[in-house]
């Protein structure tokens, strides 16, 4: 604007291209003020025109997207996940191994999604590859906690002396087996993270204490280890 203001009716009338150059000026301007009125918000936040992350993977996975829907193949199985719900573009790279995710006018909290959705995938590669592992211990002072896998339930029994038999079911995917070599161990393991880590919480949740003192009644089966079960290489 204060380019404009200093050209003067001579200088655009002794150079030709000088009353053009002013217009297109003015109308870069005004497109550009038009731009910044449509990105507002009603809060005053700007949205961002274009924010865009990359998925890389191996050459011994492979990852397909069609419409938002994430179907992923390793060693160890496939992995399907759907991002529908939200308003992105997906789509892989031609001739790499990377997917590229694109937002378009995204507010602050809309891109955050495009690092959760970045992550879940990567997420998949890692589980198809080496898988997840969660390691439980049991916790008590006095009363023995006995836990057993009936196929695809886990049976708690004897918590606080209690004879209510307390069970969990485990997700599609997940296993579940007593530690051999460990006393008082409960493995999980599956491909999905998110499955994996919703049985141990289920689990967990399931010893909580109530209408006692949590600092001095400390029973309970807690997550000690999370690690994988195919330790990758270096």
């Amino acid at each position: 604007t204060q380019y404009i203001a200093m050209l003067s009716p001579q200088w655009a009338t002794h150079y030709p291209f000088g009353k053009n150059l002013t217009n297109r000026i003015t109308t870069i301007t005004t497109t550009t003020a038009a731009i910044a009125t449509a990105l507002a918000t009603a809060d005053g936040t700007m949205k961002t025109i274009l924010s865009t992350r990359y998925i890389e993977y191996p050459e011994n996975v492979t990852v397909d997207v069609k419409a938002r829907s994430v179907v992923v193949t390793g060693p160890r199985g496939t992995l399907k996940r759907e991002f529908k719900h939200l308003n992105i573009d997906m789509q892989p790279i031609a001739g790499e191994r990377k997917i590229r995710v694109d937002l378009w006018f995204g507010n602050r909290k809309q891109l955050a999604c495009i690092r959760t959705v970045c992550a879940h995938v990567d997420n998949m590669v890692t589980g198809v590859q080496f898988g997840f592992l969660y390691k439980m211990r049991f916790v008590y002072s006095h009363f023995p906690i006995n836990v057993t896998v009936a196929g695809k339930d886990i049976e708690i029994r004897n918590f606080m002396g209690e004879k209510r038999v307390r069970r969990v079911s485990l997700p599609e995917g997940v296993e579940a087996v007593r530690s051999a070599d460990v006393k008082d161990e409960l493995c999980l393991s599956g491909n999905d993270l998110a499955l994996v880590s919703l049985a141990a919480a289920q689990v967990q949740q399931m010893t909580n204490i109530r209408h006692k003192d949590l600092r001095k009644f400390l029973d309970g089966i807690y997550v000690t280890t999370k690690t994988n079960v195919v330790i990758p290489e270096l």
